[in-house]
């Protein structure tokens, strides 16, 4: 029987709705005339608390609310990739094409196009067992084989099976009684089922010199990036984005300007991956803009991660970012604060730490129930007010991932990009990654050691060269200093646009750090002889360095 109730109060993006008696928690509904998307939060008595994914302008006490008694999902399958969809997963190129640039209430249309016809390879023959998660054949989606799974729940014989050209939501497949397309449908809040975890192995390979080299991020590992405006947060996931050694990659602008956003995908665009290949064809973008309904945003990010699991389950090394958690955060405090909870600090909910916790798990590297390797990396920015490293959202994002990479606005006045902390920032990945670093290139860890070292004595020496002057610092330390400069100024800083420092392969900078080392040794060797600074590192030496990075 239909669950049909009527709205008894408005609170900005909060609906109260009566005589919902049957209805359960996270079960999505049609709210009021234009029949706007919600989903429940809260259940008291018959009267259920709804969060709505649209503007809430123009709703009437007693108009309907109508649950449609399932909780909200996502459509996977061939179609996804290189498409723009909105927090709800609507196509956004679709609506134009459909309503014009301006998007209206209640819009209801497919995630994944009904019309469109797919090439799809099977892979079993009829009379085998299957089980679900198994691959029973592929479509050629852009670059990436796209696989078509078994769904989870449905095990037996193949009776029927068939390659051609099919529709998503044709039957492809029979297993026993059920019949099987290459659509699935999936609740975003429930995590797609794999055999187990499994440990960390390589890097993601992003050519970043400070990243790969410095603070290095596993594949099917969490990273946090906090950075107050104009740190360069969002082109640095931008460069990640293009030049990640990852399968698939899926970009989540949660909360974002506009404007921002359709530079951005129109960059996407255009651009071309490391492999020279159009990054389109390998790329998912979930756009959630600052001037759209703000409770979308938690939808939006849960929406990406259940495609970068389902990516994931096909054996595929997938990359999410979100810019930014601090948006998503937002959207709670502001239910938060509709339902009268008990605030923490700064008005955020008290549950907010655990939530971001439960959502930072499903990142990992795992064995799947076809047997297959897979794994989701997680990469999610901040943006602290004041860019203050101290408040809520930061400390959770942190405490949540295991990497931390933080930009600092100072680094970014002096025009030093990547603006990462070097000092700040932590990576709790490296020892895990020291044998597959050595394997490239020997003498891997040693290098890094000293390189970081290097940095974290200039730190110290600069705090005393405050007080008492450069001048009077023993020749070793200035030696030192200026080893450090060239360390910042021609390895750690790398230009996001130009076609050669953009990337840097692991074995190039490994030679780039074994170079700087051997410099500081020689030095140090001619300064134990009696000889000053400016007699060894000259004009034509410094020089030598500065080209070090436009060196293929």
């Amino acid at each position: 029987m239909m669950i049909k109730g009527a709205i008894e109060r408005i609170t900005g993006p909060v609906v109260i709705a009566k005589n919902m008696l049957g209805s359960r928690m996270w079960d999505v509904v049609r709210v009021g005339d234009s029949s706007l998307l919600g989903e429940i939060i809260k259940l008291v008595g018959d009267r259920a608390f709804i969060e709505v994914y649209e503007n809430t302008n123009g709703l009437k006490v007693g108009e309907p609310v109508i649950s449609l008694e399932k909780p909200f999902s996502v459509e996977l399958g061939p179609g996804l990739i290189g498409n723009v969809y909105d927090g709800l997963q609507r196509p956004l190129e679709a609506i134009e094409r459909e309503q014009g640039e301006f998007m209206g209430k209640g819009i209801r249309i497919n995630s994944l196009d009904r019309k469109r016809k797919w090439n799809f390879r099977a892979s079993v023959k009829e009379g085998e067992d299957v089980a679900p998660g198994q691959v029973i054949g592929a479509v050629k989606e852009g670059s990436v084989d796209h696989k078509i799974m078994v769904p989870p729940g449905i095990t037996g014989k193949v009776k029927k099976i068939s390659s051609g050209s099919f529709t998503v939501d044709s039957t492809i497949c029979k297993i026993g009684e059920e019949k099987v397309s290459m659509l699935q449908e999936w609740e975003v809040r429930r995590i797609r089922p794999y055999k187990r975890k499994l440990g960390f192995f390589d890097p993601l390979v992003t050519g970043q010199r400070v990243i790969d080299s410095l603070f290095p991020i596993t594949k099917g590992g969490t990273a946090c990036v906090p950075g107050g405006f104009g740190s360069g947060k969002t082109v640095l996931e931008s460069v990640i984005t293009r030049n990640c050694d990852s399968d698939i990659n899926i970009v989540c602008r949660t909360g974002e300007r506009g404007n921002e956003v359709t530079e951005i995908i129109n960059e996407m665009k255009g651009d071309r991956d490391r492999n020279d290949k159009p990054l389109m064809e390998k790329s998912i973008l979930i756009v959630n803009t600052s001037n759209m309904p703000v409770v979308a945003r938690e939808t939006s990010v849960y929406t990406g991660i259940t495609m970068g699991e389902y990516f994931r389950e096909q054996g595929y090394n997938v990359v999410i970012l979100i810019d930014s958690t601090s948006r998503w955060a937002e959207a709670l405090r502001e239910v938060s604060g509709r339902l009268e909870e008990l605030p923490g600090d700064e008005g955020y909910p008290v549950y907010m730490e655990s939530s971001m916790g439960e959502f930072f798990e499903r990142a990992g590297r795992v064995e799947n129930l076809n047997g297959s390797t897979g794994s989701l990396t997680l990469i999610a920015s901040v943006s602290p007010p004041g860019a203050d490293f101290s408040e809520p959202v930061t400390q959770s994002a942190m405490r949540s991932s295991k990497v931390f990479w933080a930009l600092d606005q100072r680094l970014s006045w002096r025009r030093h990009f990547p603006a990462m902390d070097w000092l700040v920032s932590y990576s709790n990945y490296v020892d895990e990654l020291n044998g597959w670093y050595e394997k490239q290139t020997e003498g891997w860890n040693e290098t890094r050691k000293r390189i970081m070292e290097f940095l974290q004595k200039e730190a110290e020496l600069e705090r005393i060269a405050k007080v008492i002057g450069v001048e009077v610092l023993p020749e070793r330390e200035k030696f030192l200093l200026e080893i450090t400069r060239i360390i910042r100024e021609d390895f750690l800083q790398q230009d996001a646009f130009d076609r050669v420092d953009s990337y840097t392969d692991i074995n190039r900078q490994h030679s780039m750090m074994k170079r700087v080392t051997k410099l500081h040794d020689d030095g140090m060797k001619h300064i134990e002889e009696g000889k000053k600074t400016a007699e060894f590192l000259d004009k034509k030496t410094r020089e030598r360095f500065a080209k070090m990075r436009d060196e293929v």
